[in-house]
């Protein structure tokens, strides 16, 4: 979002390691520090764009045999709608895990679009995965967008359709009035697809294609350090080739990862050594990640912190602040930058790839983001 211009006029963050990276990178604005649940509405500004993510644990289904779907009290998506409610932002960009489309057989997704679309915004979802935006990584995140209604001249599906508006199969859609294609959400029917769109809690929605390229492909091979520049702390030679004794050699390629070995017996990636040919899994905070093997250049060793950075698509130095060990859990819980962008500039309608276009916009138009 700094990328393309945008004022960040608030941040918000409760874990203090995350708020000491954050304000190394982005000294301005100040960040809130401390449970989104305790500030006020009256402590947080105006602004144009909400930008948010929250944890997808269940909601409560006290309210399902009422017809209401889920209970979303005590959760902070709840505080995403209090905010969303008091502050109006004309757009909001929200992101959050594959699974969050699947639990409760779809009911708490539903909820997610009932609750957001009561709040007169037009919405759209979509999951992407990272390594089709320039980085060695398979990350699917779904990406939720919204754009208040009030600023929608035109209802039709196409005007609704941005995150989606690139696949042909869909464009189709441009000359549908929303309220004749769109149907509303039956909480105990119907499962979510990987996109979709939703307005007055009625929605549309429908598997596209995950495969589609925004970037050039890239590869572990294409990030690694140098072999001289990489501390033999992360060296596991020897003990990875005495594990390998009860390992089968596989060397095959899954969703584009490459495994070379695998334990005997164990599931896909019970003991695991990796190449570099393909992409990385998807990187997480648990700490077990940190010491996966892969096998560069006759040896086995795990990926250097800086390597985890751009796996993620970040600067080296970008968490340098935070130890070695905290880094990796940093890189695993962020969010992938240039999917960010691409979300930002397909929301926004404004932007172009050209910095030239990005400033000229800056200078017609000012534009605040809500962090």
């Amino acid at each position: 979002m700094d990328r393309l211009g945008v004022e960040t006029v608030w941040v918000n963050e409760i874990n203090p390691l995350s708020i000491e990276v954050y304000q190394k990178n982005f000294p301005l604005p100040e960040v809130t520090r401390g449970d989104i649940r305790t500030i006020p509405e009256g402590d947080i500004p105006n602004a144009e764009v909400l930008t948010a993510g929250f944890p997808c644990q269940p909601f409560s289904s006290a309210g399902k045999k009422l017809g209401i779907g889920c209970d979303t009290n005590g959760t902070l998506f709840n505080e995403i709608i209090r905010v969303l409610k008091e502050r109006k932002p004309q757009y909001f960009i929200l992101e959050n895990v594959k699974r969050i489309l699947t639990m409760e057989g779809g009911l708490h997704f539903k909820t997610i679009l009932s609750k957001l679309s009561e709040l007169d915004y037009a919405i759209e979802w979509r999951l992407l995965d990272s390594s089709n935006f320039g980085v060695a990584q398979t990350r699917q995140r779904v990406f939720i967008v919204g754009t208040r209604v009030d600023q929608i001249k035109d209802k039709s599906i196409g005007s609704i359709v941005k995150l989606g508006s690139d696949v042909d199969s869909i464009i189709s859609l441009g000359s549908l009035r929303a309220d004749s294609a769109l149907q509303k959400i039956d909480l105990n029917r119907g499962k979510p697809s990987n996109w979709g769109v939703c307005l007055n809690n009625k929605w549309y929605t429908k598997n596209l294609p995950l495969n589609i390229r925004y970037a050039d492909p890239v590869y572990i091979k294409d990030i690694l350090q140098p072999a001289d520049e990489v501390d033999p702390i992360f060296d596991f030679t020897e003990d990875t080739t005495k594990r390998l004794e009860n390992s089968d050699f596989v060397n095959k390629f899954y969703n584009g990862v490459q495994l070379l070995w695998n334990q005997k017996g164990g599931a896909r990636f019970g003991y695991t050594v990796f190449g570099t040919e393909g992409v990385a899994s998807t990187l997480t905070a648990s700490t077990s990640r940190h010491y996966e093997r892969y096998g560069i250049d006759g040896k086995y060793r795990r990926l250097t912190n800086i390597e985890y950075a751009r796996l993620m698509g970040f600067p080296d130095d970008w968490c340098d602040v935070a130890s070695r060990y905290d880094q990796y859990s940093l890189f695993g819980n962020a969010v992938v930058p240039s999917c960010v962008e691409w979300v930002a500039r397909k929301l926004f309608g404004t932007f172009s790839y050209c910095e030239r276009d990005v400033r000229m916009y800056n200078n017609s138009k000012q534009q605040e983001m809500l962090f």
